[in-house]
């Protein structure tokens, strides 16, 4: 199972997330449900790194990634906020292997 957790402050803002987990659809390597997610999450950690220019931390190692931004969160807003509908729209389909949730902090 893919679990994508998305964190928000008391503002209503999205900080970052962390994704982990592989889905068992097919093996490592193999499985296109596991490739899906990690592009998604690697597209919005490099749009909010390198192309919004946030201050942010990224971690990654095998099936397990995680990003918290603290700067120019407002900016981030909706790269995260796709990236959360883009992965609860997809959950749908896939529920026993990608879950997402939102945890305040």
């Amino acid at each position: 199972m893919i679990r994508a957790v998305f964190f928000r402050n008391r503002e209503g803002l999205i900080t970052g997330f962390h994704i982990n987990g592989h889905s068992g659809l097919a093996p490592a390597g193999e499985d296109v449900l596991c490739a899906f997610v990690s592009s998604a999450a690697y597209l919005t950690a490099n749009t909010i790194t390198e192309i919004i220019g946030a201050g942010a931390d990224a971690q990654d190692s095998d099936g397990d990634m995680i990003l918290t931004v603290y700067e120019k969160l407002t900016d981030c807003q909706t790269i995260l906020s796709g990236l959360m509908l883009h992965l609860e729209e997809t959950g749908k389909q896939y529920p026993d292997n990608l879950n997402v949730t939102i945890t305040e902090v």
